[in-house]
C-alpha cells in the first residue's frame, strides 16, 4: 500500500481584492515630489512598470495627482520608489493599522514573519481592526512600524485599561498604580511617574473646589469640571509624557 504524500500547507496567497490606502493619499505631494524630480506622468509610469511590473498609464498618474483616484496598495509601493520617496510621503496621518504597515511600506507577508503569526491571520486582524497578538507580538509590532506609544495601545486595544488605571491614580493614591502603568506603557518609568503625579494634583485640585479662576467654583461647576477631566484623563497622560 503506497505511503499518502507527506502534508505540505498551501503557500500564502495574498487576497486578490487590493483596496485603496485606507489613508487620505496625498495627491498634492505626489505631484510635488514627481514635479521636484523634474519627470513627467510618464516618466513615472514607466518607472513603475520597469522596477514594478505596476502596468499603470501617465493618465492613471494626473487622476492621482487631481484626487480623482488613488492608487492601490501595490500602486502606492511602486509609485513612491518611482519617485524616490518613502510611501508614508505620500499618506496622510496613520490612524488604523494597516495605514501604519502602508507608511512603512512593509507587505503583509513581512510584518507576520516578524510577529510570529501566519500572513492569513495577520490580514484577518488587520482587516477586523481586532488585535489578538500576545505583549511579544504587540511589542514587535511597535518596533516594525514605528508607533508611538499612544497608536500602540490604541491599536492594540488597551486604552481602556490605560484609562481605567489612570482614573485610579488620580481619585487615590498614583504611586499605587504607578508599576500597571509602566507595565503597559512602553516609556521610562520616570516619565510615567511624573505625568501621574502631575495629573494627580491637578485632579485633586479639581475635586476639592480650589482650582479658581476669578471667582471660586461651587460644588456643582467642581464636580463637572472633574468628570470632564476623567473623561479625557488619557490625552491628559499622552500630552504630560510627551
Amino acid at each position: 500500500m503506497r505511503k499518502p504524500p507527506p502534508y505540505e500547507p498551501a503557500p500564502y496567497e495574498p487576497a486578490p481584492y487590493e483596496p485603496p490606502p485606507a489613508a487620505p493619499f496625498d495627491a498634492v505631494a505626489a505631484r510635488r515630489l514627481r514635479e521636484a524630480l523634474g519627470m513627467t506622468p510618464a516618466h513615472v509610469a514607466h518607472g513603475m512598470r520597469a522596477a514594478y511590473g505596476r502596468s499603470v498609464s501617465p493618465s492613471d498618474i494626473a487622476a492621482w495627482e487631481l484626487g480623482e483616484a488613488v492608487p492601490d496598495e501595490s500602486e502606492l509601493t511602486a509609485l513612491a520608489g518611482a519617485l524616490w520617496c518613502a510611501p508614508a510621503d505620500l499618506l496622510g496621518t496613520p490612524g488604523t493599522l494597516r495605514q501604519y504597515r502602508l507608511a512603512r511600506g512593509t507587505a503583509v507577508a513581512d510584518l507576520a514573519l516578524l510577529l510570529g503569526m501566519t500572513p492569513h491571520d495577520y490580514e484577518h486582524m488587520e482587516r477586523s481592526g481586532h488585535w489578538t497578538g500576545n505583549q511579544r507580538q504587540a511589542d514587535a509590532l511597535a518596533n516594525a512600524l514605528d508607533l508611538p506609544p499612544s497608536a500602540l495601545l490604541e491599536l492594540t486595544g488597551r486604552t481602556d485599561e490605560l484609562a481605567a488605571l489612570l482614573r485610579g491614580a488620580v481619585s487615590t493614591r498614583w504611586q499605587a498604580y504607578a508599576d500597571d502603568v509602566t507595565a503597559l506603557v512602553p516609556l521610562p518609568r520616570p516619565r510615567v511617574e511624573a505625568a501621574l503625579r502631575a495629573l494627580h494634583t491637578a485632579y485633586q485640585a479639581i475635586a476639592t473646589g480650589s482650582l479658581q479662576w476669578g471667582a471660586a467654583p461651587g460644588p456643582t461647576t467642581s464636580a463637572t469640571a472633574g468628570q470632564s477631566f476623567l473623561d479625557e484623563i488619557v490625552n491628559h497622560f499622552w500630552e504630560r509624557t510627551g
